[in-house]
């Protein structure tokens, strides 16, 4: 009937799409059985065939579960009716045995069970390049799911050559006024404060540094630049391996080493370089001990995990608890 090019994965579809192809018989009528599937019977074949085709939900710690509609071996073979039903049933069961959420993640190429999740009262979470997770909150009283990220980080490097007392800087290209500034831009998914300041210090200016401590840390809400979302722009203080220029034609106007007394009195810079450059200025004459924020890496409670924790370094009599008076 289906010719040799019916797969066997297919197969699944045949008795539910038999039964609901079939017409409506009147009670008694040819045959005397009913013709239409029960609700029963439709649940019990999509929810065995979503099972065969991979999907399976998982259990959280926090007595939530995540759906992966990546996990479908066949999408292709799945359609929007056949989840649905799915779908609602499961939403009564996971709420009869108590979860208290549901999260479910699906891939760009899946985008057509959007919709139908929406239906059951699902919303969107959070969206990546790939995929889109949406959650349902099954338990009473206030959804207490966390909220995706809603910062961006941006970190920019105050590079001192502490031999000749230079800074550099730089003026952005596309910038309405030219204004001296730190180098620096958007730290990536993954990469360490330090990092960041080094990896774009030397993109923007061709010069490679040594990240040394944190001098600042700037907090601003409804940044019209993350897409009005908060923003944190952190100030690292590096030392320079090198000192050669050599700029970014499209991202900078103009780059140079800036004698740092001079950069803390102009009035053509950007109002935190000015403020952190006077604060590196005092750095520079009295001690860094009076101003960096250090860094330090400990093991995460999360086995093979770590952390940096960035603090004022601690005096060596506090730094061992034993030896406290």
């Amino acid at each position: 009937m289906f010719g040799a090019g019916w797969s066997a994965r297919g197969r699944w579809l045949l008795p539910l799409s038999r039964r609901l192809l079939q017409p409506l018989q009147p009670p008694g009528g040819a045959g005397g059985g009913r013709c239409l599937p029960s609700r029963e019977d439709a649940t019990e074949a999509s929810s065995s065939s979503l099972a065969d085709l991979g999907l399976q939900p998982r259990q959280d710690k926090y007595g939530g579960l995540s759906l992966h509609l990546s996990q479908l071996r066949s999408p292709e073979s799945l359609d929007e009716a056949t989840f649905r039903l799915w779908l609602q049933d499961s939403v009564k069961q996971w709420k009869a045995e108590g979860h208290i959420a549901v999260w479910l993640h699906v891939p760009i190429l899946q985008s057509r069970f959007i919709a139908v999740a929406a239906e059951q009262g699902f919303d969107f979470h959070h969206a990546e390049s790939n995929s889109a997770a949406l959650t349902l909150w099954l338990a009473g009283g206030h959804n207490r799911l966390p909220v995706y990220a809603t910062h961006q980080l941006g970190v920019a490097g105050a590079v001192l050559d502490i031999h000749t007392g230079k800074v550099l800087v730089i003026q952005e290209r596309n910038k309405t006024t030219n204004a001296w500034k730190f180098p620096g831009g958007l730290s990536e998914p993954g990469e360490d404060i330090g990092n960041t300041a080094v990896r774009e210090v030397f993109e923007e200016t061709g010069i490679k540094s040594e990240f040394k401590a944190l001098l600042s840390i700037r907090q601003q809400h409804r940044h019209p630049g993350a897409f009005g979302k908060s923003d944190l722009y952190i100030i690292c203080r590096l030392e320079p391996s090198s000192f050669s220029i050599n700029f970014c034609q499209q991202e900078c106007l103009r780059c140079e080493w800036m004698d740092l007394t001079e950069l803390a009195k102009t009035k053509e810079a950007t109002p935190i370089t000015s403020n952190v450059a006077k604060l590196l200025l005092y750095g520079y004459r009295e001690g860094f001990d009076k101003i960096d924020i250090t860094m330090r890496e400990f093991p995460a409670v999360y086995t093979g995990l770590f952390y940096k924790l960035y603090h004022r370094q601690l005096p060596e009599n506090y730094r061992n608890t034993i030896n406290l008076p």
